[in-house]
């Protein structure tokens, strides 16, 4: 069955329909990496969104539970080239059947060259995905606030680790709590809107501001408690965790045209000059302009567009990245970022010694 994707500027795509609610709007962007589809499509970072994968084929080694990053499929919809339909090892379940059973819309058959193309010109845009048969669901003008509908609601507690870490969840991926727990963690995961003294009385070493979805201006409201928390512990943020941490300061963030989403973005090591490669997913950046009065000092940026990618307090135990240290997909370069986190707390706990 014939499908339609309907760009906010009247760019209408066609392709084959495989499956899923019959129509669907979401914020239409792109991935770039060659594998990771499985991480991709369970990542809460792209909660609510349509994703494109640019790489012409979809699905050759099967969806399989162990490499999800979340517990569902997070986009609103799915846009292939060619979905793969041949053979897949044991234990793995098929591409398109795994998302036809999670009734999530996927497209087969696009021109995605030129779909990515038209995004990387006018910039991400709404869309509507919907079967030639059905009517499109009607936009909406009002923005879900994508990190109540990504994170989690209740504590939860993992690993029996030397060090404490509490988890402030936006979406957090199961990478970033498995990194964590490798490095002798034992970590408990919070909502995002956990109140200081209940992050207090579990007597944290340290905090990890987690990644997810949608601007990180919804958060205004909980930034003064962010901003409490970062005095009071040693704090690493990631991808959306990097931006409030920024904004809970006083920084400021703006959207880019396109988003970086991909698994080999090159960012440079402002102390060291060392560039490496990164795993990224983001529509949002911290200004530079913004950090004057922060306390905060670019510790990487983006090669290919001088974006900020990292930040370090220059009086606090505090930094983040807007990279994906724990990869998933992508190059494992950057593990090293959470044991400079240990570092920190380890210190921190010097110094409180030290005064006792």
């Amino acid at each position: 069955m014939k499908g339609l994707l309907t760009l906010a500027n009247g760019t209408v795509f066609t392709g084959q329909w495989e499956g899923g609610h019959e129509s669907v709007e979401g914020e239409t962007v792109f991935f770039t990496g060659m594998t990771g589809y499985e991480e991709v499509l369970s990542d809460p970072s792209y909660k609510g969104q349509i994703v494109v994968f640019s790489y012409p084929l979809i699905g050759n080694y099967g969806i399989s539970e162990e490499n999800m990053e979340s517990k569902k499929i997070q986009p609103a919809g799915v846009i292939v080239a060619e979905g793969y339909s041949g053979y897949i090892n044991d234990g793995k379940t098929p591409f398109l059947s795994y998302l036809n059973k999670a009734e999530v819309p996927v497209m087969t058959g696009v021109d995605t060259r030129t779909l990515i193309q038209s995004i990387r010109t006018e910039g991400s845009m709404k869309a509507v995905m919907h079967k030639q048969s059905s009517s499109p669901v009607q936009t909406s003008n009002t923005v879900p606030f994508k990190v109540k509908q990504a994170a989690s609601s209740t504590f939860s507690a993992s690993g029996k680790g030397n060090f404490h870490v509490v988890l402030i969840d936006f979406g957090y991926k199961k990478s970033i709590l498995q990194s964590l727990v490798d490095h002798q963690c034992k970590v408990t995961v919070v909502p995002y809107d956990t109140p200081f003294h209940q992050i207090e009385k579990l007597q944290p070493d340290g905090l990890l501001f987690s990644n997810g979805p949608g601007d990180p201006k919804e958060l205004i409201s909980w930034f003064p408690v962010y901003k409490k928390l970062a005095e009071r512990y040693p704090c690493f943020g990631i991808c959306l965790g990097h931006q409030i941490l920024a904004l809970a300061f006083g920084g400021n963030t703006k959207k880019l045209k396109f988003g970086h989403r991909g698994a080999n973005h090159p960012v440079m090591n402002m102390k060291t000059g060392k560039v490496s490669m990164s795993s990224q997913n983001h529509s949002y950046v911290v200004e530079k302009d913004s950090l004057i009065e922060t306390g905060f000092d670019v510790l990487f940026r983006n090669v290919n567009d001088d974006s900020v990618e990292g930040l370090t307090h220059r009086n606090l135990p505090v930094f983040s990245v807007q990279f994906h240290p724990e990869a998933a997909p992508g190059p494992r370069e950057h593990q090293q970022l959470f044991e400079q986190f240990i570092t920190s707390i380890q210190n921190s706990k010097k110094k409180v010694k030290q005064y006792a």
